[in-house]
């Protein structure tokens, strides 16, 4: 992969200065630039790519392209790219702020929220920020100064000096003095809500808005507490890790480095001149510029004089992931922690009467209400996973079709993605109920794992890998409609022979009905099978015969290290394990010679399809 050298997109706001084009030659031929947007893909202001074959093409453009894996697995988390790096030159005094935390920005913005850090690069004598309070004030303090132009009396301000660095949380009221040169790491956000502008004008002659009642709303009034930037890192928290590269040309003249599969890097040039090289490129720079390796590119090295920021993205500390599982009858959530514990619960009816948008908005919000009420931030929570019946295109998000909930065509990540603020991902829910095993279950130990989920029909999982098994095409597989009885039943899906017509509960039941001649439960049917009832026993061996015929195609096929049985029909799978053990080594390719997996019964229940949804 290419190292990228990006061109900045500028902003010539009325605070701003000349230093960035004069003294880090920006190419620009306005009177003002107040900000040089140098790593960006937000739509308000994108970089763009000055070198190689995707010369031309924006940082945007160049990710919608390549794919996540540009921006590596830690990325994975967040919907869009996940930060913005800028050059700030203050000539005059910016107006006192505060930016919104995710949730807030989300609902009412419809873009995250901001934390920032920022690195003075230079500052005149004198120069400062407003950082925080001096002291814990009241809502009612606060409202009032900001009415009769006295805030800036319990604001704290910092003299700054060359080399400071500040972490400016969300809800954090702040803001740069003028004399200042900034270097800022942030959030991919452009929400500010201005609480005191000095009474400047627009470019149209007005007074610039101020955004009282939602600064009211978001902002934190006790006083900043530093936590220790500076070692290991200038800055770290949830949405960047940021270091300082230095090459001195005497002691140390080049520096070698990895950038692995979990982030892409950004290198901010902050003065000096030299080159950067990987296996695939090399690539001059000077003072200003900004590089994006992506992830993945390996080995590279750096060579010359220079002071840079280097910015990363780490992993979620504390990660809390959402499992939903979508039946026929009713809704699972839950919250689900690293260790795949299920910390916070809701099951729900499913009201079949709503359209597929009403039941996904009220999804939405039950989503969003459990992580309220039990106190987890939406910046904890890293993606939403849906397991939903039928056959899904995962690949744009849709349901194609469900018999089971009649959904047909329906776009639920996109509409789950208006509400939630996370990623949201979708599979079938037998498949997320076989991956929930894999991960938490009885197959947690095995990476290749196929389970059958015996119930109103037959469905089932492939794990390989540790992964979903999918095939070339969108749906995934259908265990249940593999023909085992060539001319056999009528299945519901309207073939003949299929094992779902052979061994899915209604199948039983109706062929115990058949031979007794009356209905009877599966408890009873069950029982009458370990009293040794020879009319019964006829029927679970018919039942074994059929699905042992489908674990050994799988098994054939796949060669799994593990076969599950689940669904409503594993409560009684002890009474037919131990045949279907015998059947897979005995028809099984390569029989008692080769590798013939065990076959065991799922653990988790009907928690299984909500924890795998959680994995996906």
């Amino acid at each position: 992969m290419s190292i990228l050298k990006l061109k900045p997109a500028y902003k010539d706001y009325l605070w701003g200065g000349h230093r960035l084009v004069d003294e880090y030659q920006m190419d620009y031929d306005g009177e003002i630039l107040a900000e040089a947007w140098t790593l960006s893909c937000h739509p308000d202001g994108p970089s763009v790519i000055q070198n190689g074959p995707n010369k031309g093409k924006t940082l945007y453009e160049y990710v919608q392209e390549n794919g996540q894996e540009v921006l590596g697995t830690h990325c994975r988390r967040f919907r869009d790219f996940p930060i913005l790096i800028k050059f700030i030159d203050a000539r005059d005094d910016l107006s006192i702020q505060v930016h919104p935390n995710n949730g807030f920005a989300l609902s009412k913005e419809g873009q995250y929220g901001k934390t920032e850090m920022w690195y003075v690069l230079d500052a005149t004598e004198g120069a400062f920020i407003y950082y925080g309070f001096q002291k814990e004030i009241s809502m009612e303090e606060f409202s009032e100064r900001i009415r009769n132009n006295t805030l800036q009396e319990v604001l704290n301000a910092v003299e700054v000096h060359k080399g400071d660095a500040f972490l400016i949380e969300s809800g954090t009221i702040h803001a740069i003095g003028k004399g200042c040169l900034i270097a800022e790491i942030q959030q991919n956000s452009n929400v500010t809500y201005r609480v005191y502008d000095y009474g400047r004008k627009g470019k149209d002659g007005k007074k610039r808005d101020l955004h009282i009642e939602k600064a009211l709303a978001v902002t934190s009034r006790m006083p900043v507490i530093q936590k220790g930037e500076g070692y290991p890192h200038i800055a770290d928290c949830d949405y960047f890790t940021v270091d300082k590269l230095n090459l001195d040309g005497n002691l140390t003249y080049r520096l070698q480095g990895n950038v692995s599969d979990a982030s892409f890097m950004s290198i901010l040039i902050l003065n000096g001149e030299g080159t950067i090289s990987n296996k695939q490129d090399k690539v001059s720079y000077k003072k200003g510029d900004s590089l994006f390796l992506p992830a993945g590119s390996g080995d590279w090295q750096i060579e010359g004089t220079c002071d840079a920021l280097v910015t990363t993205i780490r992993e979620k500390a504390s990660p809390i992931r959402v499992g939903v599982d979508i039946g026929s009858a009713e809704v699972q959530i839950g919250a689900i922690n690293n260790e795949q514990h299920i910390i916070a619960y809701e099951q729900y009816p499913l009201n079949r009467e709503l359209t597929p948008e009403q039941i996904i908005d009220d999804l939405s919000n039950r989503v969003l209400q459990i992580l309220k009420e039990n106190d987890i931030p939406l910046d904890q929570c890293t993606g939403v996973g849906v397991g939903i019946p039928g056959t899904i295109d995962r690949k744009n998000g849709k349901v194609l079709y469900s018999n089971n909930i009649q959904w047909e065509d329906v776009p639920i990540v996109q509409q789950l993605g208006k509400v939630i603020p996370c990623p949201v991902r979708i599979a079938n829910n037998a498949d997320c109920a076989a991956l929930g095993e894999a991960v938490a279950g009885a197959g947690k130990e095995y990476s290749d794992v196929a389970m059958f989920t015996l119930g109103g029909g037959v469905g089932g999982g492939i794990i390989l890998n540790g992964k979903v098994f999918e095939g070339g095409i969108m749906g995934g597989s259908e265990i249940g409609h593999m023909v085992v009885r060539s001319g056999g039943r009528i299945c519901t899906c309207g073939r003949k022979g299929c094992l779902e017509a052979y061994a899915s509960v209604p199948a039983l039941l109706q062929n115990a009905e058949k031979v007794c001649g009356e209905k009877i439960s599966l408890d009873e049917i069950f029982e009458r099978y370990r009293k040794k009832d020879e009319v019964i026993s006829k029927v679970i061996e018919e039942y074994i015969d059929a699905l042992g015929v489908g674990v050994v195609n799988i098994i054939n096929i796949f060669r799994p290290q593990l076969i599950l049985i689940g669904g409503m029909l594993s409560k009684y799978a002890e009474d037919f394990i131990k045949p279907l053990n015998d059947i897979a080594q005995k028809e099984s390719f390569g029989g008692m010679h080769g590798m013939i997996p065990e076959i065991k019964v799922a653990e988790l229940g009907k928690n299984a399809g909500m924890i795998g949804a959680a994995n996906l």
